[in-house]
């Protein structure tokens, strides 16, 4: 087991889901986003009614560590009240792509 996540969050927008990817790497919290180009269905329950929307979903790359951080940028910049945000760990993956993931993400150090 590794201490890697890959987190999904869906979005209501194209655009939302750009803003938020862009935002999480420029922070350093993700290495990679991957956007999903065709929107998916989405069928929930919401205030005990079943409701269905089309959303944009992101598959967001990070650390363990950075999971909360991630969490609170994209709470800030998304338009739902409770976003989804799902974490499950990464087991395994190729040693030059999960060392790449971990520089990706580790915080920039301050003079």
């Amino acid at each position: 087991m590794t201490d890697k996540r890959l987190v999904f969050v869906t979005c209501s927008s194209e655009e939302e889901a750009s803003r938020i990817a862009r935002a999480l790497v420029a922070e350093r919290l993700a290495a990679c986003v991957n956007i999903l180009e065709s929107p998916v269905r989405s069928v929930y329950r919401w205030k005990g009614r079943v409701e269905t929307a089309m959303e944009h979903l992101l598959i967001i790359k990070t650390r363990r560590a950075r999971v909360r951080a991630l969490e609170a940028t994209v709470k800030r910049l998304h338009s739902y009240d409770t976003p989804e945000m799902i974490a499950l760990p990464i087991a395994e993956g190729s040693r030059r792509y999960l060392a790449w993931l971990d520089e990706s993400v580790r915080p920039t150090r301050r003079p």
